[in-house]
């Protein structure tokens, strides 16, 4: 075949060249078998079918690669066109990138790449007649033993996976064990790099450089003393509304946390004033009711992502090379500090369970050192 012959005197090895010829061998009995016309050979519909014909995996690339070739001759009207898996999943699945995109604010490119790894394990699974509540080790590892793809790249679908199987475990219950640390590949617990945090006088150094002059400013600084003061995520400062908040009684109600256990936070008087200065002198006069807006007509409230663009661009002026989840793991290392419990600080910073607050007990090196050797931080 010519595409074949253009692959080999373009320098693919001859992995690649057995893979292609296989993929493609199969395509051609499946087209026969299934009196495919023509011009329907390259449609997405015709790819969904092959891979149910099929039992090979990842055939995306060798068929992209022979439609183009053929369209570049003239021969198809367009190539094989895969909208990066954007077909809709079962409930499940959906539910969980609705899940990632509520609670762990990931962007939609980051989903849909997360989407890329799912459909095929959901395939995978349904062409074996795998479940998801049967699901086990052994069925994973041999279905990351089917991605020919570099090492890098590999890691990131694992990362992708174990997402999904720790969600399935703790959200929704349908694993009897979590299977996520026995992927093949995930990183031990004990080698994970603990969160990072902001030392006193890098805090001092962020708060004298955040500026008053306008509107914008003014609602930074509120987020910022939120964020510092009771560990809030970005989520859930944007969605705090004026009814949250009590200026009498200081005090203020979270209500839409990660873990689904609204709270009630006392506020200091340091925050109180940075909540009141924003209500009071810069926020929009609007009907609506969510405390923080934006400032460019028409006036709508904040999203996730303008808290932590607002948070980290005043940490770059302060020239702290950090972002907004830096002040939130600061809260929790001061409350370790402090002497709480870690079942008080999983409690104050709305976890849903107590592997997440584990992450914060780490020895910080500079504090042993001061009770050793009485040295000053």
């Amino acid at each position: 075949m010519d595409y074949l012959w253009t692959l080999k005197s373009g320098g693919q090895n001859n992995t690649f060249l057995k893979r292609s010829t296989e993929i493609l061998s199969d395509f051609i009995l499946f087209a026969t078998h299934e009196e495919i016309p023509w011009e329907n050979i390259f449609t997405f519909e015709t790819f969904r079918r092959f891979q149910k014909f099929t039992n090979l995996d990842n055939t995306s690339h060798a068929l992209i690669g022979l439609s183009g070739y053929l369209h570049e001759n003239g021969m198809v009207a367009c190539p094989l066109r895969i909208p990066d898996y954007q077909v809709e999943l079962p409930e499940v699945y959906e539910h969980y990138f609705l899940y990632l995109q509520q609670t762990r604010e990931i962007s939609q490119t980051q989903v849909n790449s997360i989407r890329r790894v799912m459909a095929p394990l959901h395939d995978y699974l349904e062409k074996h007649k795998i479940t998801l509540d049967s699901l086990k080790i052994e069925h994973l590892d041999a279905f990351m033993g089917e991605f020919k793809v570099a090492k890098t790249t590999l890691k990131t679908y694992r990362h992708y996976v174990r997402g999904f199987l720790r969600y399935l475990y703790h959200e929704r219950k349908i694993l009897k064990e979590d299977l996520a640390p026995l992927l093949v590949g995930a990183p031990v617990r004990a080698h994970q790099k603990p969160p990072k945090f902001l030392r006193p006088q890098e805090i001092q150094r962020l708060f004298s450089s955040l500026k008053l002059s306008t509107p914008v400013d003014i609602r930074t600084y509120a987020m910022i003393h939120l964020a510092y003061t009771l560990g809030l995520r970005p989520i859930e400062i944007s969605k705090i509304t004026l009814d949250h908040i009590s200026f009498s009684r200081g005090q203020i109600t979270i209500k839409e946390r990660k873990a689904q256990n609204p709270t009630i936070l006392p506020l200091s008087r340091q925050t109180l004033k940075a909540l009141a200065a924003y209500v009071f002198k810069a926020r929009p006069q609007t009907e609506l009711r969510e405390l923080f807006l934006t400032h460019t007509t028409p006036h709508t409230p904040v999203r996730p992502g303008t808290v932590i663009g607002a948070i980290r661009s005043a940490m770059k002026e302060a020239g702290l090379p950090s972002s907004a989840y830096w002040l939130r793991h600061t809260y929790a290392q001061n409350l370790l500090g402090m002497g709480r419990s870690i079942y008080e600080i999983k409690e104050m910073m709305g976890h849903g369970n107590i592997q997440s607050t584990q992450k914060y007990l780490h020895i910080d090196v500079e504090r042993m050192r001061k009770v050793l050797f009485d040295e000053t931080l």
